[in-house]
């Protein structure tokens, strides 16, 4: 890999740039800017570090003097990537994604179209990269970036990457399953009642396992003791959990369980490392990569301590295709992302939507995204016309047309406002970006592969792993050796079902906890002591021991 020159304050570039040249000097080169531009360089004249996006677009002419750049430690303020497609989007990732992780800061990129995995690789110089790099004054070295390379369940090229059905949590499974309010609330007890008897749930076929018990003969007192889940509700789950695996979903979720502390290491020379995970296999299957990019991203929430105002951050998380997690998505779950992309950010944990228009993220969601590279929209239709309109009012007023710049931008242009170092939103500027460095498409699946098994994570994660679980525990428990133990009475004392009872009667926890078919259980399945499931937001879950 080649060597990058860093300017004073940690800013890479070249010896061209505005950033790496003496303040007297470019205040000088500023000066000779037409007024309403010089007004709008001056609001990134940052002290600090920042990342380099590229050069100030003024009345159709690039002015390469006034650079536009974004302070490094409002990266965990969040941000929004919108455009058209093919207006330059994924490039603008990689670019953004190569300084941080030469700053130190590890990245997570989503890779939808299988595209982005040649951040590893130096990039090749062509014309249209020495053209680039010459009209924003940036000098462009072939750079590789350290990364490692996933992929959800192991389809694909990457690391396993998996999870266990009970720190998945009810919300985002329910969401996944398409199921309705009252069947999501019903899963929630479900997966609460396993929670409280030691049950894990690993993979599908324990959630199943669990399910399937609650509606035998045995388990229909406990059917009615957990806040009225019906049969046929667990019918419907039952069905939902079957159609979901026959469409090949089961590989992902079971152990050994990705460790999401693994998306916060640095390379062996202080870079950041960079997570590319491949969805491009599972590119039909929205609901589930678009909700296990959310279980990344809450069990991050679940685990990392506040920091509060940090010089840079932690983890800078990329959500592609991000109107694929809103659609159809309830309230309840709204308010859940709501709230998380509020609250991480004080983890030191940046987040940036990445979508066509700002009008796929819900407006208290789209309220958190400090910062804004908008590429060109296309208004060929009334429809087109109203998300122009809409995309415009998301912005401070500026010195441009924003309706008509924003239809007529080129490929690797864009409209940015970020956060200064001081918080506020910084004046609107039409930019043309810099060039990534490293190779702006897929590596060859060969090296691919290689990186993959040269990787340290491999033997921790690639081989799944089937252990005694939910699924294994009730089958021993419903076997005939087991049921010998007790006698045909004492057996009917335990499934035997409550009195009414009056309003002064224990909660539906301690019921369910109190039950006999739970006391059963409990000594059969043993003591679970010194461990416990605590649930997030989203109904995540860690265990901790």
């Amino acid at each position: 890999m080649s060597e990058r020159k860093t300017a004073p304050g940690g800013v890479t570039g070249g010896p061209t740039g505005t950033a790496d040249r003496s303040m007297p000097e470019a205040r000088a080169a500023s000066a000779a800017l037409p007024q309403p531009a010089l007004e709008i360089a001056s609001g990134y004249a940052f002290g600090g570090p920042a990342l380099e996006l590229g050069a100030l677009l003024w009345d159709g002419v690039c002015l390469p003097d006034a650079q536009v750049r974004i302070p490094l430690p409002m990266l965990n303020r969040h941000g929004l990537v919108a455009g058209a497609t093919g207006t330059g989007k994924t490039k603008t990732l990689q670019l953004v994604a190569e300084q941080l992780s030469a700053q130190g800061v590890p990245v997570f990129l989503a890779d939808i179209k299988g595209d982005v995995s040649g951040i590893s690789a130096p990039g090749g110089r062509n014309e249209k990269v020495q053209a680039r790099a010459a009209e924003v004054h940036q000098e462009w070295v072939a750079t590789g970036f350290p990364a490692e390379f996933y992929a959800l369940g192991g389809i694909g090229h990457g690391i396993p990457v998996r999870a266990t059905v009970t720190s998945f949590g009810p919300v985002l499974l329910a969401k996944v399953l398409q199921l309705n309010q009252t069947q999501e609330q019903s899963l929630g007890l479900i997966f609460h009642y396993a929670d409280q008897k030691g049950l894990e749930l690993v993979d599908l076929k324990d959630l199943r396992a669990v399910v399937a018990f609650l509606t035998s003969d045995e388990g229909k007192a406990e059917l009615k003791n957990i806040g009225g889940l019906s049969t046929a509700t667990a019918g419907v789950i039952l069905r939902s959990l079957t159609a979901f695996e026959a469409q090949g979903m089961a590989d992902f979720f079971g152990e050994p369980e990705f460790d999401t502390a693994e998306l916060l290491r640095t390379a062996s020379d202080g870079r950041g490392m960079v997570s590319v995970l491949e969805l491009a296999a599972v590119q039909d299957r929205p609901q589930l990569f678009s909700t296990f990019l959310m279980w990344l991203l809450a069990d991050l929430f679940h685990d990392l301590p506040e920091v509060g105002d940090a010089d840079k951050p932690k983890l800078v998380f990329f959500f592609d295709e991000a109107h694929l997690l809103f659609h159809g998505a309830s309230k309840a779950f709204l308010d859940s992302i709501t709230q998380t992309v509020r609250l991480i950010r004080s983890k030191g944990v940046g987040v940036f939507f990445v979508t066509q228009t700002p009008k796929d993220v819900p407006a208290d969601v789209l309220a958190q995204l400090g910062n804004r590279v908008q590429h060109a929209l296309r208004a060929f239709t009334p429809d087109d016309q109203k998300a122009l309109k809409a995309t415009v009012k998301t912005f401070p007023d500026s010195a441009y047309d924003l309706e008509e710049l924003l239809t007529g931008l080129g490929t690797g242009e864009a409209v940015v406002t970020v956060l200064s170092e001081k918080g506020a939103p910084t004046p609107v500027a039409a930019t043309r970006l810099r060039a990534p460095e490293s190779l702006m498409g897929p590596v060859e699946a060969g090296t691919l592969d290689a990186a993959v098994k040269a990787s340290p994570l491999y033997g921790r994660y690639a081989q799944a792993v089937d252990r005694e679980s939910a699924y294994e525990k009730l089958s021993s428990l419903s076997s005939p050796s087991s049921r010998g133990a007790k006698g045909p009475d004492e057996m009917a004392d335990e499934v035997k079902a409550p009195a009414r009872k009056p309003k002064d009667d224990p909660s539906v926890v301690e019921q369910v906890v109190g039950s006999g078919v739970f006391k059963s259980l409990a000594r059969s399945l043993g003591t679970q002591i010194g461990r416990e499931i605590t649930r997030s937001l989203f109904g995540t879950a860690r265990r901790r021991r």
